[in-house]
């Protein structure tokens, strides 16, 4: 049976949900959410069809411009709004899901902020997603505690903790379970919605307001659309425009051609933007897939000195400098290696290099995917970063052209990279499929973006039949002995017996039938959700 509301007769629930959750999704709170989606979800699928008529583009084999439209903007003197007090400072960020142990752990970390991913490290079950939601309530209403009787260890918050930042889910994943006007409505609406609906209060009387991290942002009319919902839900909240504050990923390669633009359009809501390597890299093949001749080599070779990803991370550093707003860096997505003390050596090693590189460049702070790199990521800004930010490094010596933004990396395509593709994207799509959207898979922490680049490398190999390192010629009939041996093996370590209970016969095929498809699927996440 539907629940039904006491205002709105248009909101109903998809099939399969049995709990309905009545002290988070309150009549009030799903009437705000309906608002929302009535005045916004209409113009979010505009902007997801303009997604596919730029690619329709960029199949022809062009590339990204800045775009001629917005000069003015580029070259004109603006800053952005102002940065609140308890976002001067973000040396270290540290992210991970919504789940209630998570939270506590993160927020008493260490680290300056803590970032509650409602997105890519967050397999959106129904579960997962509202009961999310009430973690970050109790988190902002410093209540959130748990006991694990299991492991007889209970966890509750510091008195100092890390500033919370959530980040809700893309623009182009909607919320099945939630049916308004016979629509699934936007995974984003419902993730920025419920949040500021149930905190926005209690977080102004603690002297803080919510703050968002936006994910996967294509052009400055989605960052202009996010700066019409913030205005409309502020107005609908009654609170002053300007009080909830966003910082964007740049995770995509069309959205490094139009920095300025999306700092523009989000100004009086915009703090910083950081750079989601990972989704970037994934967006950089996806988007020039189609292109003649067109080959990445094996992903651990793409690093952050690779030349179009330093071009983009400087040309982010410079230009958020520009108009006030703080640069933030990439991941560190290694976690703790027990057990062998010299490879967590490296490893940590490896963290502080990286640590040191984005510091030195100009930005403002880091993130790392674990606790134990806090400290790590710490003293490389301490050392280096004496003041709050880096606002003051103008990176005025950077000159980034279009060229240099989608300069293709040298380097091989190998069959260890075929194999770890593989195995790490059927691995990851496997936990996902079971409600888990942070893995980690030898020794690093994953999320969907890494599953992502897996599936879309093998595609694009495929599909070029590129040569290997060895001289081989990378075919259907080899992609599909290594696939093969590569499932044999998963299987094998998973054990004969466990078999039933995974989900690994649904990952094998839909990792298999998305790298053998002649189209490619914009997101594997678009149809795996149908499973979860």
């Amino acid at each position: 049976m539907a629940h039904t509301l006491l205002k709105s007769q248009n909101i109903t629930f998809a099939n399969d949900v049995s709990n309905y959750y009545p002290e988070i999704l309150t009549d009030e709170a799903l009437n705000f959410i309906s608002a929302l989606h009535e005045k916004f979800n209409s113009e979010r699928l505009e902007l997801l069809n303009r997604r596919l008529k730029q690619q329709a583009i960029f199949d022809e084999g062009k590339f990204p411009e800045f775009p001629k439209e917005t000069k003015n903007i580029r070259r004109s003197e603006w800053t952005a709004g102002t940065i609140p007090h308890d976002l001067q400072d973000r040396r270290v960020e540290i992210t991970g899901p919504v789940d209630r142990k998570m939270v506590i752990n993160a927020l008493n970390s260490g680290a300056k902020t803590f970032m509650a991913d409602l997105e890519d490290s967050n397999a959106p079950t129904w579960k997962n997603t509202i009961e999310g939601q009430q973690n970050l309530i109790d988190a902002n209403t410093k209540t959130i505690s748990l006991v694990d009787s299991k492991r007889g260890k209970s966890y509750y918050l510091n008195t100092e903790t890390a500033v919370l930042l959530v980040r809700p889910r893309g623009l182009h994943l909607n919320e099945r379970h939630l049916i308004i006007n016979n629509e699934e409505t936007s995974g984003s609406l419902v993730d920025f919605g419920l949040y500021v609906f149930h905190n926005t209060k209690t977080m102004l009387d603690n002297k803080t307001a919510p703050y968002f991290y936006l994910p996967k942002l294509e052009h400055y009319l989605e960052a202009r659309w996010w700066n019409d919902v913030f205005t409309f839900a502020e107005d609908y909240l009654k609170v002053p425009k300007g009080t909830f504050k966003a910082t964007v990923l740049v995770e995509t390669i069309t959205a490094s051609f139009q920095l300025d633009e999306i700092i523009y359009e989000l100004k009086d809501h915009i703090v910083g933007l950081n750079c989601g390597r990972w989704d970037y890299i994934f967006s950089y093949i996806k988007k020039f897939r189609n292109h003649k001749d067109f080959v990445v080599p094996n992903r651990d070779q793409v690093t952050m000195t690779t030349p179009f990803m330093d071009a983009y991370s400087k040309l982010v550093i410079q230009r958020c400098h520009k108009r006030g707003i703080l640069a933030i860096g990439g991941m560190a997505a290694q976690i703790p290696i027990k057990n062998d003390e010299k490879a967590n050596a490296a490893a940590l090693e490896k963290v502080r290099k990286d640590k040191e590189r984005e510091v030195k460049n100009g930005h403002d702070g880091t993130w790392v995917a674990h606790p134990a790199l806090v400290d790590v990521a710490m003293a490389e800004f301490n050392k280096h970063m004496p003041t709050p930010n880096q606002l003051h490094v103008t990176r005025d010596d950077v000159h980034i052209t279009e060229q240099d933004l989608v300069e293709l990396p040298k380097g091989t395509v190998t069959e260890a990279g075929i194999r770890k593709n593989i195995n790490v994207g059927i691995l990851y799509t496997e936990a996902w499929l079971r409600g888990f959207g942070a893995v980690a898979l030898y020794n690093l922490m994953e999320d969907a973006a890494t599953a992502e680049i897996s599936r879309t490398q093998v595609w694009q190999w495929l599909k070029n039949e590129v040569i290997i390192e060895d001289g081989r010629q990378f075919n259907i009939e080899m992609y599909n002995d290594i696939f093969n041996d590569e499932v044999e093996k998963i299987l094998k370590e998973a054990g004969e017996d466990t078999i039933d209970s995974t989900k690994f016969e649904l990952a094998i095929n839909l990792f298999d039938q998305l790298v053998v498809s002649e189209e490619f699927e914009e997101f594997l996440t678009l149809p795996a959700y149908q499973y979860l």
